[in-house]
């Protein structure tokens, strides 16, 4: 049986004034189902370019992404993207962010169960300059929860948070996907975060030309909480082998083939 998604050579190049600029290549990976994947890396090394073709935000220049055997060529309801920064309307309050978007028959019940499932329903009808960054994040998570996507994407979601909040929001995350077990890919650079969430961590090389170094499995039981993951014997094992990567093997010879096929494409007239 095929994997629900898969990532076959897909390579981005942006045209800028001192020419093309490769900034992902040849990733290849699937994505299993009910899988809790992240992809990590330095920064600059084309995480969030990544998500945001699977996203179909992006188009890829080679390659491609693929669903049920179907290529991704534009965003679809069966994705939903939460960003870095919240996104959120000001002069709306938490309840209508979330509900933005959404047919009639799904709001009302669905938007209170998902309020209530990552802790904030208290919030529902404040504005957001009322509520913390932290309260406003999972509110962009509802919303993104509330459209009962089979992908749910998300982009260093937490990033912007100090440490007992993000603690705290990856703990719900957590919770949240155990209970749905959806797909989730999750772009981060915090080896502690992927190692705590994962079932796979996805390895980016150092860009430009970034791509996929390693795929490592991750082998803590479920359901997990922090301080079991923290105490496992493989724990420091598996996040020193993190490390090893990032540290010495990020920088990666290309395969010459798809250099030349890339260098032929980029030189063809517009």
């Amino acid at each position: 049986m095929n994997a629900p998604l898969e990532l076959t050579g897909l390579t981005k190049i942006f045209e800028t004034p001192a020419g093309p600029f490769i900034a992902v290549k040849d990733v290849s990976a699937e994505i299993r189902d009910g899988e809790f994947v992240c992809i990590l890396g330095h920064s600059g090394c084309g995480k969030s370019t990544v998500l945001s073709m699977i996203a179909g935000l992006e188009r890829a220049t080679l390659g491609g992404v693929v669903v049920d055997g179907t290529e991704v060529r534009e965003p679809g309801s069966d994705r939903a993207v939460v960003f870095q920064s919240p996104c959120l309307l000001p002069w709306l309050t938490a309840r209508q962010n979330a509900e933005l978007g959404l047919g009639p028959a799904e709001r009302g019940t669905r938007i209170d169960r998902y309020f209530e499932m990552v802790g904030i329903g208290d919030a529902a009808d404040r504005l957001p300059a009322e509520i913390s960054l932290g309260t406003q994040q999972c509110v962009s998570l509802v919303r993104a929860l509330a459209r009962e996507p089979r992908f749910l994407l998300l982009d260093e979601p937490f990033s912007q948070l100090d440490s007992l909040t993000r603690f705290e929001l990856q703990d719900m995350l957590l919770r949240v996907w155990e209970d749905q077990r959806r797909n989730v890919i999750m772009v981060t650079h915090d080896i502690d975060e992927a190692l705590y969430l994962a079932d796979r961590v996805i390895l980016m090389t150092d860009g430009p030309e970034a791509t996929v170094g390693q795929i490592i499995d991750v082998q803590f039981p479920r359901p997990r909480t922090r301080a079991a993951v923290l105490e496992h014997p493989g724990y420091y094992q598996t996040r020193e082998r993190v490390l090893d990567f990032l540290e010495h093997h990020a920088q990666q010879s290309r395969p010459s083939a798809l250099d030349r096929v890339l260098r032929a494409r980029v030189q063809q007239p517009a």
